[in-house]
C-alpha cells in the first residue's frame, strides 16, 4: 500500500525541520555526527531558555543607503587584484579587501570609506599613480584621498626599501585624516588577524613570507598598535566603532608577541 503523506503535518513543521527531514530521507547517513550535535543542542533548550513568546524586532535603519558605487568599486578591485593571492598563500587577495571593507562598515564608516577600503591597495599593488588618477575620476576626490593616504608607496614595481617605506608610513599617520585612519586601522587589523591565525596554525616559519622577517614585522605591528592607541588620546570623542577597531588591533598585536 502506498504511503499517504500528511501535508497538514508537513506545513506545521518549521522550515529548518522540513529541510532536515528531506536531507535525512535522501541521505540517511549524511553528517551523522553533526545531526547528533544539533539534537543535543536542541535538547538543552528548555533548561536554558525560559518560555517566551516571539516578539518582532524591527531592524534599525542603516547609517547610509548603499549605492551602486560599492558594486563598481568591487568590480574595479577584482580587475586590479583578481589574479593575486595573499602573501605566502593561495587565498585570493580580494578576500582581504572584502574583510577590510566589512570592518570599515561595521565600525560606522560611510560609503566613501567602504569604497576606499575595497580600493586601498589598488595604487600600491595595481599600477601606481595612474590608478590613483583613475580612482579620483571614477569614485571622487574623497575616495581617492583616502586611498592615497593608505598607500605607503605609489612607485608601482619600483618600490623603496621595506624599512624606509614603513617608517615613512608610520610618520604619515599622525597627519592623516580620520577617514584615512579608519580604513588604515581596519586594514592593519585584518592583516594582524591573518598573521595570528597562520602563526597559530603553521608556526613562526610564516614570518619568512615578510620582508621584515619576524623581528621587523613584529616591530611594525607593535608600532602601529601604539600609534593608533595614541589616536584615542588625541581624539577623546572618537566614535565607539572606531575605538573598537583600535582596541581589536592592540589586542591582536599583543597576541602576536605572546
Amino acid at each position: 500500500m502506498k504511503e499517504v503523506k500528511d501535508p497538514v503535518h508537513r506545513r506545521s513543521l518549521l522550515p529548518w525541520q522540513r529541510t532536515n527531514r528531506s536531507l535525512m530521507t535522501e541521505h540517511p547517513t549524511i553528517r551523522n555526527a553533526m545531526h547528533q550535535a544539533v539534537a543535543a543542542a536542541l535538547g538543552t533548550l528548555d533548561a536554558v531558555f525560559p518560555a517566551k513568546t516571539d516578539a518582532a524586532i524591527e531592524p534599525a535603519a542603516a547609517s547610509f543607503q548603499p549605492s551602486p558605487r560599492l558594486a563598481e568599486a568591487l568590480a574595479f578591485a577584482v580587475e586590479k587584484h583578481g589574479t593575486q593571492a595573499r602573501k605566502g598563500t593561495t587565498i585570493p587577495y580580494v578576500t582581504h579587501l572584502f574583510a577590510v571593507a566589512g570592518r570599515v562598515g561595521e565600525s560606522g564608516g560611510n560609503e566613501d570609506e567602504m569604497v576606499a577600503a575595497l580600493l586601498h591597495d589598488a595604487v600600491e599593488d595595481g599600477g601606481g599613480a595612474p590608478v590613483l588618477a583613475e580612482i579620483r575620476k571614477r569614485f571622487g576626490a574623497a575616495v581617492a584621498d583616502i586611498v592615497d593616504g593608505c598607500t605607503d608607496d605609489d612607485g608601482g614595481s619600483d618600490k623603496a626599501p621595506w624599512l624606509e617605506r614603513k617608517k615613512a608610513y608610520l610618520q604619515s599617520l599622525s597627519l592623516a585624516s580620520l577617514p584615512v585612519l579608519r580604513v588604515a586601522c581596519a586594514d592593519k587589523l585584518h592583516n594582524a588577524e591573518s598573521i595570528a591565525r597562520d602563526l597559530r596554525d603553521f608556526g613562526p616559519t610564516i614570518f619568512q613570507r615578510f620582508r621584515g622577517d619576524r623581528e621587523g614585522t613584529l616591530w611594525y605591528y607593535r608600532s602601529l598598535a601604539r600609534v593608533f592607541g595614541a589616536l584615542i588620546q588625541d581624539h577623546p570623542d572618537l566614535d565607539p566603532g572606531f575605538r573598537i577597531l583600535v582596541r581589536d588591533l592592540r589586542e591582536t598585536v599583543a597576541g602576536l608577541e605572546a
